[in-house]
């Protein structure tokens, strides 16, 4: 695919034929003999560097686990259960090797249970931390949100290990859950797993997915509908430097009628070698006649040398749908852009500063947690600092996308990005 050129695709789904198997999305098994070693030629591995995990295909791990800190609002209780246990709590199984090896390794699971008819006080905040690449940690957390019930989570990754993660959200009928989950490992870091939501009848789940540090991230993120009426939007940011490889796959499973999914993942690059990759596969079966679904990924290229894949999918079964679409850009700083900005007084660092916070806004302010907001802007200006610049003495930017620059920037950037070659 041209790297400059948008791809807007609507299908026409009259003519659809029914999908008997797809290479996309393997089979889940807690049962690692249904997902043997892979040698890379597979569609779902072909973009993963595999000798940078570490062994995270085969290692049964070091036995340490990372550093944990809990912020628990009242009312919500923390228990370790067995694997065994953790299975029958209706959570999306391993879709990989790596998610299956994290079940299997990790010595049970961390259960987080929101009572029913619940609505948390404050969010539910897990701080990891990493002491050293040489641990291989394997990790399984359940969050099982009752009926009805409204809560916020936010695990954040930081410090360094060669970690395999498996996190399984369960939201009953009727549940609003907002989840955030942040990769800001060191840069030997190497994090690989999976993130599944299972949506219950009538329920709301809105995740957020950022990624910043490590060698090597690699998530694969699931949702599936126990109901129908279940809605989820997947946000994502990831921001890849010199060498760094991050890689995010979505599944999402239209498993029931009446259904709604939203997919918005946006990237920046910069540095020789820095590479991402976005696969979003959305799978509309059958029995899932009236949903509407549309997924988007954007990528900004900051330098020469960068490389961004993105691979959207669509797998249709019923032609009774709402609507169905995809869309993919990558791109450069546009130089009208630039030259607008600083044809008002704003030097070419700043303008360029701005134009990234403008592209980024729209995903930080959905994460609802101040605190975390500005941790994350703190972020991007670190990473910003290595090859766009920053002026000295230069106040942060707003995160609500109706501040005086980031609506403008953010619409010039949308603007920019999807104008065709």
């Amino acid at each position: 695919m041209n790297p400059n050129v948008s791809v807007d695709t609507r299908p026409n789904v009259a003519g659809a034929v029914e999908t008997i198997a797809s290479h996309l999305h393997p089979t889940p098994s807690y049962d690692l003999a249904d997902h043997p070693v892979p040698h890379g030629r597979e569609e779902v591995w072909r973009f993963t560097p595999l000798r940078r995990l570490r062994g995270l295909l085969e290692a049964e791990g070091t036995g340490t686990k990372l550093t944990q800190e809990l912020s628990l609002p009242v009312g919500v209780t923390v228990n370790r259960i067995t694997t065994k246990e953790a299975r029958t709590l209706g959570g999306h199984a391993p879709g990989d090797r790596i998610a299956a090896m994290a079940a299997e390794h990790a010595g049970g699971a961390v259960l987080f249970e929101v009572p029913g008819n619940l609505e948390l006080n404050g969010p539910i905040i897990v701080d990891l931390t990493g002491r050293s690449a040489e641990d291989v940690v394997h990790d399984h957390m359940v969050f099982l949100i009752g009926r009805h019930a409204k809560a916020r989570i936010v695990i954040q990754h930081q410090g360094s290990a060669t970690y395999a993660g498996l996190i399984q959200v369960v939201a009953k009928d009727g549940s609003d859950v907002s989840f955030v989950s942040i990769a800001d490992w060191a840069d030997d870091a190497v994090h690989a797993g999976q993130v599944s939501f299972t949506v219950g009848r009538d329920a709301q789940v809105r995740s957020v997915a950022v990624s910043l540090g490590g060698d090597l991230v690699r998530i694969a993120e699931t949702a599936e509908y126990a109901g129908p009426g279940g809605s989820i939007d997947q946000f994502g940011l990831y921001f890849a430097d010199a060498g760094q490889h991050i890689e995010h796959r979505l599944f999402v499973d239209h498993n029931a009628p009446h259904t709604r999914s939203n997919v918005d993942y946006r990237g920046a690059l910069q540095g020789k070698g820095a590479h991402t990759v976005w696969v979003g596969d959305v799978l509309i079966r059958k029995v899932a006649e009236g949903i509407e679904t549309y997924e988007s990924n954007k990528n900004l290229l900051l330098t020469d040398g960068c490389k961004a894949d993105s691979v959207p999918n669509l797998e249709i079964e019923t032609g009774e749908i709402e609507g169905a679409g995809h869309a993919s850009t990558t791109g450069r700083f546009d130089d009208e852009q630039l030259f607008y900005l600083r044809s008002r007084g704003i030097d070419e660092a700043e303008a360029r500063r701005l134009v990234v916070h403008g592209f980024f806004a729209d995903i930080i302010r959905r994460i609802g947690v101040r605190e975390v907001e500005e941790r994350l802007l703190e972020a991007i200006e670190a990473e910003l600092e290595a090859h766009v610049g920053v002026p000295e003495n230069t106040e942060p930017l707003p995160t609500e996308a109706d501040g005086p620059n980031a609506d403008t920037i953010k619409a010039d950037t949308d603007e920019n990005l999807t104008k065709e070659a």
